[in-house]
């Protein structure tokens, strides 16, 4: 029997942007094409299910739809409803283990379709927005370094040893499709950096994809500096900016840098803000060079794969660590 007795909200408006839609089905093709189909219905399912009551306009990434929505007891809460596949199915898993600390905070959750209930976070003041950027860099570390100071959990599916292996295996492959020499010697060296470090990948519960964007303010912490006598104190440690949309991995910290090096792009801050980065979560340079340039290598073997060209940012973040 269904678990699902009633959908009383399926009459609700439910907006689906047209930017979803399209990133589905460039994605995932007919099974994406399904996923849009069935979100009006999966919505009601849940808002009857969590006792939930829309609170706004629908949000998007390129994998998900996201509802504002309000709790029986009123307090806000973000409905995401996402496209469940092996990078998407780690994510509870992730912010399970990091309990709000450094993330936000995951109140409920489905196993078969892989819908969250999340802690309402500030969808309009991301980190991108920060004016300063060295200041939203520091953001960044100090996340990281609470964030990969946790073993990543045992039922998390990807590690970065399997990742880096697979990665190499493709490598010779790749190369005569980077018609400029200088492109290929580039990547070669990426390779030859992740093959000094591949033998040790790490332990550590990784993001993966902390950009500037996936970086929400907590009204919660700014509600505690507004009214001093505020009854639901914050844990002494939660930082104003919590991370969100995690494609979690067990690895080696230094392979959660690249986002915000080619976020925000400037070539002249490419190596302040590696230096910064490796600084305040205290890691190995070099190795964190390594990992860093395998970013840029399996992003370049994403393009070729793709038929495109890999990023120039992406091969000057490359140019700017290797020498």
């Amino acid at each position: 029997m269904s678990r699902f007795t009633h959908a009383s909200i399926v009459g609700a408006v439910i907006d689906i942007p047209a930017g979803l839609v399209a990133s589905q089905n460039r994605s995932n093709g007919a099974a994406g094409r399904a996923f849009v189909a069935e979100l009006p219905q999966r919505a009601a399912d849940f808002l009857d299910l969590w006792s939930l009551r829309l609170n706004g306009p629908s949000m998007y990434g390129n994998c998900s739809l996201v509802l504002p929505v309000l709790r029986t007891d009123g307090t806000r809460a973000a409905l995401k409803l996402q496209y469940l596949d092996e990078e998407t199915a780690g994510e509870p898993i992730a912010l399970r283990t990091w309990a709000g600390d450094g993330a936000v905070e995951l109140l409920e959750y489905d196993d078969e379709t892989g819908t969250l209930l999340l802690e309402h976070l500030d969808a309009s003041r991301a980190l991108t927005h920060e004016p300063d950027s060295r200041a939203a860099t520091v953001v960044i570390a100090r996340l990281l370094a609470r964030l990969t100071a946790v073993s990543a959990p045992p039922d998390l599916r990807q590690n970065l040893g399997t990742l880096a292996a697979a990665m190499l295996e493709r490598v010779p492959a790749a190369l005569p499709h980077l018609p400029d020499a200088a492109d290929r010697h580039l990547i070669e060296d990426c390779a030859a950096a992740v093959r000094e470090v591949a033998t040790e990948p790490g332990d550590r519960l990784l993001h993966w994809d902390l950009h500037y964007d996936n970086v929400l303010r907590s009204p919660r912490y700014d509600d505690v500096l507004r009214n001093p006598r505020y009854d639901d104190p914050l844990p002494a440690d939660r930082e104003p900016w919590l991370a969100i949309d995690p494609k979690p991995l067990s690895g080696d910290p230094g392979f959660d840098l690249f986002p915000a090096l080619h976020n925000r792009f400037d070539p002249d801050e490419i190596r302040w803000r590696f230096d910064a980065m490796t600084d305040v979560i205290g890691l190995d340079r070099p190795r964190a060079r390594a990992w860093t340039l395998g970013r840029v290598l399996q992003n370049a073997l994403w393009a070729i794969e793709d038929d495109s060209p890999p990023a120039p940012p992406h091969l000057e973040v490359a140019r700017r660590l290797r020498g």
